[in-house]
Formats: C-alpha cells, sequence, structure tokens
C-alpha cells in the first residue's frame, strides 16, 4: 500500500554546498540518501516529496560535512498482509512468476497460480496450460494476493513477497474477464 509519510532523518551537506543549504538541496540529499530504501516500519521509500524543516547544523570531528536533521513527507510502499495488488510479470521461471508491484517484486509460486498442472515455456517465458490453453508469460497483467512477507533492510532486493492468485477474482487479468463471460453465459442459460 502506498502511503504519505512524514519522517525526519539526518544529512550530512559537503562542504562545497553549505553556502546553499536549502530546502531544495537537502530534499536531493535526502532522495539519495533514502529512496529505494527498505525500512520495517514504512516500507521502500519511493520518493521524498516535500522538505518540512531543517534543523541546525551540527560538525562530527573528523568528518568533512556538515549534519542536518530534517523533518521531511514521503511516499511509501509497504505491502500488507493480505492486501490484494495489480502488478505486471517481470520475469518466468520454472517454479512461478515475478510480478512487480510497485517498488519490490513478489512470487507467484506455480502452486499458487492455478489448480491446472502449469508447464514452463522457457522459449517463450511463459507458464502454460495444457488443459485450458491459458498461459501466463512477461508483461502480463495480474491480481494477486499477498500471503508472506520477509522484509531485508540492509538488502532489499533480498526481501521476499509471497503471492497467490488462487482465489475468486484474482489471476490474470484475462483469465478474470473469461471467467466472468462464462459465468454469465451460465446464468443466462
Amino acid at each position: 500500500m502506498y502511503k504519505r509519510v512524514r519522517l525526519k532523518d539526518t544529512v550530512e551537506v559537503p562542504p562545497r554546498h553549505l553556502a546553499e543549504v536549502s530546502p531544495d538541496l537537502v530534499k536531493r540529499l535526502l532522495q539519495d540518501k533514502l529512496e529505494g530504501r527498505m525500512d520495517e516500519d514504512v516500507g521502500s521509500i519511493v520518493t521524498v516529496t516535500e522538505v518540512r524543516d531543517i534543523g541546525d547544523g551540527a560538525v562530527i570531528p573528523n568528518r568533512p560535512g556538515v549534519y542536518y536533521e530534517a523533518d521531511f513527507d514521503a511516499v511509501t510502499f509497504d505491502p500488507e498482509m493480505q492486501e490484494v495488488v495489480d502488478g505486471e510479470i517481470v520475469e518466468v521461471v520454472s517454479f512461478g512468476a515475478f510480478v512487480g508491484i510497485g517498488p519490490v517484486d513478489g512470487l507467484l509460486h506455480v502452486s499458487q497460480i492455478s489448480d491446472e498442472y502449469l508447464a514452463f515455456d522457457e522459449e517463450n517465458q511463459q507458464l502454460a496450460s495444457r488443459e485450458s490453453n491459458r498461459t501466463l508469460g512477461v508483461g502480463d497483467a495480474v491480481r494477486a494476493r499477498i500471503v508472506t512477507k520477509s522484509i531485508d533492510e540492509r538488502n532489499p532486493r533480498e526481501s521476499k513477497i509471497g503471492l497467490t492468485a488462487k482465489q475468486p477474482g484474482l489471476g490474470k487479468h484475462g483469465w478474470l474477464q473469461e471467467d466472468r463471460q462464462e459465468e454469465q453465459a451460465v446464468e443466462g442459460e
């Protein structure tokens, strides 16, 4: 889930920029320092939007810059358990598909996609069902539910988010439309 939050952090202003300490400079320094970083409390920091307040500078012995504490607004992405998310397949492997959901990827394990057997088609980078001829490949839009979450603050790329698409209303967007059409045809009989 995306959230707008108020945060506080400290930035080092290098000596060459000390004459121009401003909200814009501090914002750029905060963006360089924080954007893309994962924090257990707020999730992934997507962007710093506005610097609200800059405290007094502090000098630390044997450090060249001056350190300023800043209050600022940021947009974060914090995937929540049981949240339904829409994303795009960014990679298909033999054991499932990786789904881009905001600034992170979640794993849609092959066992969590369908009750049908899905074979991995390495040449076409897709998972395919022989029963229904449905395929799932790179670029496909999907809707899934977050069922597991393990955030690694030190190495955000190592964070693990598990997804499922085996519940009503979840799956590849094209499949959902096909399922609705089938339901309407049955109701019309």
